[in-house]
């Protein structure tokens, strides 16, 4: 497998890689850029849309559209324009990354500008736009993915170095929070992540340059070697969703890599699981 840059850009903190397959594109967010990137590998055509607040993620919406993370707050993009489906205002806080549920459902992350411990959220937010505060203490929320059989939800907070994992009961809320698996200091801090049809879990690690792979037991499995020293997410996208796209981010980096802020692509690296849209 060899590396590619899929998008050279030089976003600061490029975030949410999302293939939309209805498009066929892959969507993908500037949080500090307050900017929206779409790519489409089979022509080449990039799109970006700037958003009024910094922008945590974007997903794909079921009647078209996307579902974006705000700094204050979760809105909706359509043919109508922009409208809030939920917003909260909390100075000092914005919104990160985020994932669609297989029942349609949104879970949102925030986080607090300076990192405080204990100042982000984690909200599910169901297409109607009723908002269940689910982990109402975290710091960085960060990657969240669901195994294949939609029975387990992985979910990191970055500064825990962790990635834990719950049981999903019948209501669809988590249950049993336990450990996956801890990335050691010298590796880097645990970002997004994605799941493969396999159920392993791909986890980017920021600081670290490197992308793992991790088994369902939690025993890695891959280790990607990277040239840009802060990868944020990744996942799987192609006609056949078998290429890896791997955001990166520059921000804080006195001399960063050519490459930090673009979008790597690994081809042929997995198989990927189609990513529910949001049913709002």
């Amino acid at each position: 497998m060899t590396l590619d840059v899929a998008v050279r850009a030089e976003a600061a903190l490029g975030e949410g890689p999302t293939w939309d397959t209805a498009a066929q594109r892959l969507i993908w967010v500037d949080i500090l850029g307050s900017r929206v990137h779409t790519y489409d590998p089979g022509s080449g055509r990039r799109t970006v849309m700037t958003t009024e607040q910094h922008v945590g993620a974007a997903k794909p919406r079921e009647g078209g559209g996307l579902v974006v993370n705000l700094r204050d707050g979760v809105g909706l993009y359509g043919a109508d324009g922009f409208r809030w489906l939920h917003r909260e205002v909390a100075p000092g806080r914005r919104g990160n990354d985020a994932a669609v549920a297989p029942d349609g459902a949104l879970w949102a992350g925030t986080m607090r500008y300076d990192e405080a411990p204990g100042g982000g959220t984690l909200t599910r937010f169901a297409p109607d736009g009723t908002a269940h505060t689910f982990l109402a203490d975290v710091t960085v929320s960060n990657g969240t993915g669901w195994s294949p059989d939609g029975r387990l939800m992985y979910y990191i907070d970055t500064p825990t170095r962790r990635i834990d994992v719950f049981d999903v009961g019948d209501d669809q809320l988590p249950v049993n929070r336990r450990v996956l698996a801890v990335v050691d200091e010298a590796a880097g801090f645990p970002d997004g992540l994605t799941v493969d049809a396999d159920g392993c879990v791909w986890v980017a690690l920021w600081d670290g340059g490197a992308v793992r792979r991790y088994a369902p037991s939690g025993a890695l499995d891959r280790v990607v070697e990277l040239p840009v020293r802060r990868p944020t997410a990744c996942a799987f996208g192609g006609a056949e969703l078998a290429d890896l796209y791997i955001t990166t981010a520059r921000t804080g980096l006195e001399a960063p890599h050519p490459l930090s802020g673009s979008v790597l692509v690994l081809p042929n690296a997995g198989k990927g699981l189609p990513q529910p849209v949001f049913g709002g």
